[in-house]
């Protein structure tokens, strides 16, 4: 750090509060000690600081699995944006509620980050009580919590214009497959199964719900038993795009062509969707976690409200997967959506 104050010609102190982006000194200053530490490749030390501020330069990024595609979009999307705003990520992988328990009884003696970002973990009251009480702030990314910052989508909603859309193509018999672990029902898929009951109820049609085990392999025992029902339904809405997947594995290796006897609409917009050709909800899962990040930033720097809350927007893309049905029971009213199928 000596030598970063000579070359730039300014008190060891000034340099100290440049580089970790205190207040007290100038744009231009501060330039010419970045200017100095880039030429000298000198690097802040993390444990350094943060005997002086306290602050690690941390934040803690926890999801229940890192397999699922979604986790490491989300991730993604965290990482860049704490990258920007100086801060190092750490990812922890908890598992199941015994893992997110051990977790955060752990933390407050680690004491090694600044910040939670809580990525999709379907927190149950007494577990959100937990990570409030950890003395950091956490921020809920894919999760509505009441009164604490959170990132998310309106999954209900978004889950209602698929099934409008699909009774606007004129189809009645509508099955909805939803996923199923051991713990039960998520957060997420409760508010999807809501939405396609509210559409479905909305235009007086008959709810078929079917439920199976989460992934592909759910998708598929869901296909098969609805396809050996006595009166199948001509669309399968899925609760998620790996259930779709699944499902469309069964249909066209029992030769239903898709979408010409049986729609099929999926949720998430999973990076295989488009090779598929599968007709889904989009939701901007990178932009979850940047968004999340960015709120964690900002709480870390006092610019936040705590409670705050941020809505991100979805948007059905409309694939190959999806027709009107073969024989159209009659014409149907226009339930309204946008062009774009955007809520």
């Amino acid at each position: 750090m000596s030598d970063v104050a000579r070359r730039a010609g300014v008190s060891l102190s000034t340099v100290s509060r440049a580089l970790r982006g205190a207040p007290g000194v100038s744009p231009a200053v501060r330039a010419k000690v970045a200017r100095a530490a880039a030429e000298l490749s000198y690097v802040v030390s993390r444990d350094a600081s943060s005997l002086v501020t306290g602050a690690t330069g941390r934040v803690a990024a926890i999801v229940p699995f890192l397999r699922p595609w979604f986790f490491g979009a989300a991730l993604a999307g965290i990482s860049a944006e704490l990258r920007a705003a100086g801060l190092d990520m750490l990812v922890y992988e908890v598992g199941d509620a015994e893992g997110l328990d051990s977790y955060v009884r752990a933390l407050p003696l680690r004491r090694n980050v600044d910040a939670v970002i809580a990525v999709s973990l379907d927190l149950d009251d007494r577990e959100t009580k937990q990570l409030d009480e950890i003395g950091v702030p956490v921020v809920y990314c894919s999760q509505r919590a009441e009164g604490r910052p959170s990132v998310f989508i309106d999954n209900a909603a978004a889950a209602a214009a698929a099934t409008r859309f699909l009774l606007n193509l004129g189809h009645r018999r509508i099955a909805y497959v939803q996923s199923r672990d051991e713990t039960g029902f998520s957060w997420i898929s409760r508010h999807r199964r809501d939405g396609y009951l509210q559409a479905m109820a909305e235009a007086g049609a008959e709810a078929v719900v079917v439920t199976e085990r989460d992934g592909p392999r759910g998708g598929a025992a869901a296909a098969a038993r609805l396809l050996g029902a006595p009166n199948p339904p001509t669309a399968l809405f899925a609760e998620s795009d790996d259930v779709a997947m699944g499902a469309l594995g069964v249909l066209r290796r029992s030769r239903v062509p898709v979408p010409e006897a049986v729609s099929v609409v999926g949720f998430d917009n999973h990076d295989v969707a488009e090779v598929l050709d599968l007709t889904t909800v989009a939701q901007p899962v990178s932009e979850l976690g940047a968004a999340a990040a960015r709120l964690a930033a900002r709480l870390l720097r006092g610019g936040a409200d705590p409670a705050e809350h941020v809505l991100l927007p979805t948007e059905l893309v409309v694939r190959r997967s999806a027709s009107a049905p073969r024989t159209a029971p009659g014409p149907t009213p226009e339930i309204p959506t946008d062009r774009r199928g955007r809520l």
